[in-house]
This record gives C-alpha cells, structure tokens and sequence, in this order.
C-alpha cells in the first residue's frame, strides 16, 4: 500500500531527539530518510543499554531509517553529502549552532542552490538573541522556560518526567514540513524552518505567561493537582489507591457536591462557589473532599464519580501503564532482536497499527548509499537545481 510521502527523500544529519522525532515520523509516513551520523555514531545510541542491549530513545525514533557514516571533515564525505542533498526534498539537522555552516551545508546556502529543497534547522534558542550560540539539551530548556518552576511540589521544582522539549520541538518541525510540502505543491519553491527547543515549549507556556502578564497570578507547582482548577487531582481511597478526577465548570461542580459528595449544601457556600473562590480556599475545599474518598474503595469511588458524570482516573505507575488495555503495541526489528513499541498515535480510516520499519545500526547502508550517491554525482547535469518534483 502506497504512504503519503513514498517518493520524499529526507537527509537528516541529527542526534539526540528532536530531529531523529521528526525524521521517524516522516518515515512512518513513507518518506525515504537517509540518517547521516559519525563514525561513532549518534550519541543517543549510547543514553542506556536497556532494550536488549540497546537505547530505549534510539530504537524509539530512528525505526525506518538508513544510516551512513561520513565524515563532514572530509572532502569526499562532504560531496557524498552534496550529492544527496541534491536529491533530496527536505534536509534536517540539529548539530550545534553554527556547525553545519562550516561544512558548507548552511540552509541559506543550499536554498540558493536548490530552490525546492525544504530545510529545517533546530536548535536550543534559535538562529538569533543572545543564547543562539549555546548548546541546549531538554532539562536546560524546561529550566529555561519556566517549566520547571511550575512543575513538581511546594517543596521545590522538577523535571517533567520525559524529554518534553526535545519532543515538542521534534512535533513542531515535523507540522513545519509537512506544511512546507504542502506549499510547495502549490508554489514550486522550498522554505528555510527553523525551530528552537525554547520556542517550541515557550508556546506550550502561554498560559502560566498570560496569566502573569495581566492579571500578576503565579502559577504554583501545585505536584499532581491542577494549579488553576479545584477540585482537581489525585485523591487516596480507602484501599490505598489514588485517582485523579477533575471538576471542569459550574455544571460539574453541582453534580460533583450533590451525587458525589452528598453535601449539595456546599455548592453556594461562600468561598466554594466558583472556581476563582475554591482556588482561594483549596485546603478547607480538600479537607472535604479527602474526607469522603477515605470512606470508599477506589473501584466504589470511580463508579460514583462516573455515575455523577465527571472523568476521572487512576495515578498509574510505568508497569500498570505497560499493561493498560488501552495501551497499543507494534513489532519493530531492531540490531539487537525484535521488540514492541507503542504505536504512533494517529489512527487513519480506522486501521490497525501500521507495521514500521526496522531500526538501523550504525553505518548499516554507507557501501550502499556511497556507491548510489557517488553514481549520482557523476551523472548529475551542471544545471540541476532541485529535488524531486
């Protein structure tokens, strides 16, 4: 079966995170991504040792890729580089700002030379401001940004438990190019992307930002409650079990007082009645609500919030969440031996799980891809000026 982006060609030299998220997804979706790494390869090879011998974040997102080492250094591995970028509709990278300049593959300069190419460059902060030079890696931006500051307990700050950053950044590039394809069809011409990790997450910040910026209201890291909503978070049940349930509007909190609570008393008090006012009193609001949780089992207490009409959950832990029945796996062939992953989250016309592509390792296809590339460079013609149409 034919995928919507068979006949694409990514070149991606990348490591880490952000950039091997987009170049998967543009994979799974049947684009060809030819991953260039060093003779030592991407460092995100060597993060753990845990999925049969192997990095949990690699084989996560390099499925469907072919891997060349090549030496940027070198004059001969730079013109295999050229050679299929030439080829190519969209180049990514995400080495360290300014780096890929000096071998001359800076997207301003293969723009010029391939008007229907797509580039996108990602980095820690962007190509200008006073941080563009520095390195940036995911805790240092969750840093940045702010994230950690509303994020963890009133005892201190933490660190949103996965590489939010990276992986925001990742989605944000690979929605650019899509876009960017899409607009070539209609214009011919390329675009220059660029995204920045501190961007990317930035956005996701607007509303502890907004609400600061016009009304002076601190977001507080308020663990597992929701810091502008009450009630919402987790609640231990009289078996030990923690749920979350959340109170969204008015309608809500009515049915929440009067069916889960039996305390319909409590939906016009003063101080409870609207979400501005149970924020201002959450402590006399959880006192209650703890109160009625210890009395009943977690099973006792979902089927009461469910018959009152609120969503609800249980604060799971990783091996509860590997086998959740909602939880969706697809094989992956991999170095080291066959695995399962969680499948991608879209689901198109209702079908299963598409069977991705296997996981290279390391310089799997440089004879291949050096004796393709170093064919097309010989017979490239003086006037060639873009990728595939």
């Amino acid at each position: 079966m034919n995928k919507p982006l068979q006949g694409i060609t990514v070149v991606a030299v990348e490591q880490a995170v952000a950039a091997p998220y987009a170049s998967s997804r543009l994979a799974d979706a049947g684009a060809r991504v030819i991953k260039i790494e060093r003779a030592e390869g991407d460092f995100a090879r060597n993060y753990d040792k845990l999925v049969r011998g192997q990095s949990a974040y690699f084989v996560w997102l390099n499925r469907g890729k072919e891997s060349i080492c090549l030496d940027l250094t070198a004059d001969d591995d730079q013109a295999i580089l050229e050679a299929m970028v030439a080829e190519a509709d969209v180049f990514i990278q995400n080495l360290k700002p300014g780096s890929i300049g000096k071998f001359g593959f800076a997207s301003a300069d293969l723009r010029r030379r391939f008007p229907r190419l797509i580039t996108c460059d990602i980095s820690g902060f962007g190509d200008v401001g006073v941080l563009s030079h520095l390195k940036a890696y995911d805790l240092i931006v969750q840093a940045e940004t702010g994230l950690c500051a509303i994020t963890g307990t009133s005892h201190g700050p933490a660190r949103v438990g996965v590489s939010v950053c990276d992986i925001s950044a990742g989605m944000t590039a690979h929605s650019a190019i899509l876009q960017a394809l899409f607009q070539r069809e209609k214009t011919g011409q390329g675009t220059s992307i660029q995204v920045s990790l501190f961007d990317a997450v930035a956005d996701w910040m607007n509303v502890p930002v907004l609400q600061f910026d016009y009304s002076s209201y601190h977001t507080a890291r308020a663990g597992v409650n929701h810091p502008s909503l009450a009630p919402y978070g987790a609640y231990r049940c009289a078996d030990g079990k923690d749920l979350i349930f959340s109170v969204q509007n008015d309608r809500e909190w009515v049915n929440f007082c009067a069916k889960f609570l039996k305390r319909p008393d409590l939906t016009r008090r003063p101080g409870f009645a609207d979400n501005m006012e149970r924020l201002s009193n959450r402590d006399a609001l959880d006192e209650v609500v703890y109160e009625r949780f210890l009395q009943m089992s977690s099973d006792a207490a979902m089927k009461e919030l469910e018959t009152a009409g609120l969503a609800y959950g249980r604060l799971n832990q990783i091996e509860d969440v590997s086998m959740h029945p909602h939880l969706r796996r697809v094989p992956v062939s991999t170095p080291g031996g066959d695995i399962k992953v969680i499948a991608p989250a879209a689901i198109f016309d209702g079908e299963k799980a598409p069977a991705l592509q296997a996981v290279p390792a390391l310089g799997a296809h440089s004879e291949t891809l050096r004796n393709e590339f170093t064919c097309h460079r010989s017979l490239r013609t003086p006037d060639r000026t873009g990728g595939h149409s």
